[in-house]
């Protein structure tokens, strides 16, 4: 089983989504032409509520099927991290569906979740558009949630988790986001832990499946060298069974505690390296300032590196990553040693600062607009990026973040702009801070940057803080801190 980054895997669609547009020859940025190169759908609603989006383009001898369930991670029972993921993995259950897939039908298979859907793609040649329509039915109809099947993806997806689960990269972004959020729903790993995971048992997944895996819960994608008439007849053979829901559940959540702001240590005894992370709360995919958001990240870690010289040869990346109902702003170092995430932090606090009181150059920001969209430009099928653009507009009913709008919107931003989403995400807001290092050597060096506090430490007068002020990290990596 293959599993994305669990901070990533939505941010690196939408990037990818922009930077195709970026590359489109500068008169193809109005609405109107580009609406040429990404046409609208053909649209149809089956009667049990599945919405389907066309585009017929003949002499393509391939076909891309995009299916997704307008519901994800965020809907994970309390305590089960990785429910809605492992549903993910119960659509296709056996490795010998994909081998078919690639071998006999050339094409690949793709089930991806993140916090607000779960993905699934299918290409193949156009010939065999039924049989691929049928495999979606096989996987949405006739969802295979035997005991066995449960069993089995559990402990696949337990196994990678505790491969992964070990990394102080890992440790770091999943400490941080604890942080920041909590309990809420941005807070938790969305591919699940191997404890949560374990927790998961078949009654959960068959209550998931009634919930959300529903077809008006969900939109499917056609697009290639298949004529509309022959490929509605499919999708209603095949997909016009598949049950309805009596109700769609919505993305309600009670909104986060204020987090805490002493920076968390977690000890990995003896490490050589430390990992630093900084977050505060971000925007939503449809919020105005999105655009703006999405360009910020490479403005501020310009700017870091800019006032920490000494950190030339560590790795520090910023990045924003959008969701449905909120976001995450996170301020990343892999440093050699405490010293440096000392440094690091102080430094980056120092930039958010200055960000709230002094705009980029005209010139900084032209230069972050071109690197934040041609960042993932490689190896991106235009076939795709249309298909996330026309579900995007779906999952967020909103045309704020259909291609032409956003196209617009990154092209427009003005420095006063960034100050602007700088201010509102910077000023006076919760900072969260975690390193991830040798306990011993950080205490002394984070001590001269403010309060710290100690993962799984009683309260220490020596700190400025005690452990019980603010919200705990995950309880996943602190299982493991403590071993010599």
């Amino acid at each position: 089983m293959k599993l994305q980054n669990p901070m990533t895997t939505h941010t690196l669609r939408v990037t990818a989504l922009l930077s195709v547009l970026m590359f489109l020859p500068p008169a193809m940025t109005t609405h109107g032409q580009l609406a040429e190169k990404f046409p609208e759908p053909r649209r149809e609603q089956l009667l049990n509520g599945l919405k389907v989006l066309f585009w017929n383009r003949p002499g393509d001898a391939q076909v891309l099927l995009k299916l997704r369930i307008h519901s994800g991670a965020a809907f994970d029972l309390d305590g089960k991290e990785g429910l809605m993921a492992l549903l993910g993995d119960a659509l296709f259950p056996d490795s010998a569906t994909r081998q078919y897939v690639t071998e006999d039908l050339g094409g690949k298979m793709v089930v991806s979740t993140d916090y607000d859907a779960i993905n699934v793609t299918l290409t193949g040649r156009a010939a065999e558009f039924e049989r691929l329509v049928e495999l979606l039915r096989n996987a949405t109809v006739s969802t295979r949630l035997t005991p066995e099947t449960v069993t089995q993806l559990r402990e696949a997806r337990i196994k990678v988790m505790r491969d992964v689960s070990l990394a102080p990269e890992v440790i770091a972004d999943r400490a941080i986001s604890a942080r920041l959020y909590g309990s809420y729903p941005y807070g938790r790993l969305m591919t699940g832990s191997p404890e949560s995971l374990a927790r998961i048992d078949r009654a959960d997944l068959m209550l998931a499946r009634e919930r959300f895996l529903n077809p008006n819960n969900a939109t499917l994608v056609c697009i290639g060298g298949v004529e509309p008439a022959r490929a509605l007849r499919a999708v209603r053979q095949f997909l016009g069974v598949w049950r309805r829901s009596e109700r769609v559940i919505p993305a309600t959540f009670r909104q986060p505690e204020k987090p805490g702001q002493p920076t968390l240590i977690i000890n990995l005894a003896g490490a050589p390296d430390v990992e630093a992370r900084l977050a505060l709360r971000g925007v939503a995919r449809t919020d105005r300032a999105a655009a703006a958001a999405a360009v910020l990240p490479l403005l501020v870690r310009d700017r870091w590196r800019a006032l920490a010289p000494q950190l030339k040869d560590s790795v520090l990346s910023v990045r924003h990553d959008a969701y449905a109902i909120g976001g995450v702003f996170r301020m990343s170092a892999a440093v050699r040693s405490s010293s440096s995430a000392a440094t690091a932090f102080e430094a980056a606090r120092k930039t958010l600062d200055e960000f709230v009181t002094t705009p980029p150059t005209p010139a900084a920001l032209e230069n972050a607009k071109r690197e934040t969209l041609a960042a993932l430009n490689q190896n991106v099928e235009m076939t795709e990026v249309i298909a996330e653009a026309w579900l995007d507009a779906q999952t967020y009913n909103s045309e704020a973040v259909s291609t032409p709008e956003l196209t617009r919107s990154i092209n427009s931003l003005s420095p006063a702009d960034i100050q602007r989403i700088a201010a509102r995400l910077f000023r006076d807001a919760p900072v969260v801070a975690v390193a991830v290092g040798d306990e011993t050597k950080l205490r002394n060096d984070l001590a001269r940057s403010g309060s710290f506090e100690v993962l799984g430490a009683a309260s220490d007068p020596k700190t400025k803080s005690p452990a019980s002020t603010a919200p705990r990290a995950p309880s996943a990596p602190e299982l493991r801190m403590r071993r010599p």
